[in-house]
């Protein structure tokens, strides 16, 4: 029997401390919750698929500041 409910992969602490926003180059925090990398300097949540972030602006989604 097969399962489809399977958890999200979740992101590599030691990735985080590589990854800034490509936008303000400024620091990124991981929203474990959501699994999106969030920017807070653009007000921009970048979305982690598969344990890979998404670090292209156009997927990201504005955030309220």
């Amino acid at each position: 029997m097969s399962d489809d409910t399977q958890p999200q992969a979740s992101l590599d602490p030691s990735l985080l401390e590589l990854l800034v926003c490509p936008v303000s180059h400024g620091p990124l925090s991981y929203d474990a919750k959501a699994n999106e990398l969030i920017s807070k300097d653009a007000n921009l949540a970048f979305p982690v698929r598969d344990g890979i972030p998404i670090m292209l602006p156009e997927e990201a989604r504005k955030i309220s500041s």
